[in-house]
């Protein structure tokens, strides 16, 4: 199974933030399960945390983490999600790239290993989540 990544996971292990051993563990066994990928939100999300492109192919590389860019379906399930989002009064707490990051798991991947529960589960109830 393929497991995407978001970035609020890998912010916590790259800020060795309370919690990032359970989350090395958790990427280490979906790693046993299959693939670890992220996409392009998510790696751009981090570049501006890191600002180097050696050390972020670097952290990636040690978990076992590919890049994948974001399928033209998913793209346009995440629009599709996010204008219902919008239209039903959500709040700008969460923005687009949150749903292309949760978009992209649910048709690119096989579940998504996030630490930002709720918009997920609310806005992609069949999407499988991993959480610490």
């Amino acid at each position: 199974m393929t497991t995407a990544v978001d970035s609020s996971v890998l912010m916590i292990i790259a800020k060795n933030e309370p919690g990032y051993l359970a989350w090395i563990n958790l990427l280490a066994d979906a790693l046993n399960e299959g693939s670890l990928v992220v996409c392009d939100v998510v790696v751009a999300e981090l570049y501006a945390l890191v600002r180097d492109d050696k050390r972020l192919h670097q952290f990636l590389a040690g978990l076992g983490i590919n890049y994948v860019v974001t399928s033209w379906e998913a793209a346009c399930f995440a629009g599709q999600i996010f204008r219902d989002y919008r239209i039903q009064g959500g709040p700008r707490q969460h923005l687009l790239p949150d749903f292309i990051v949760a978009a992209h798991a649910a048709v690119d991947c096989g579940r998504l290993a996030t630490a930002d529960r709720g918009y997920a589960r609310k806005w992609f109830p069949k999407l499988p989540l991993l959480c610490v």
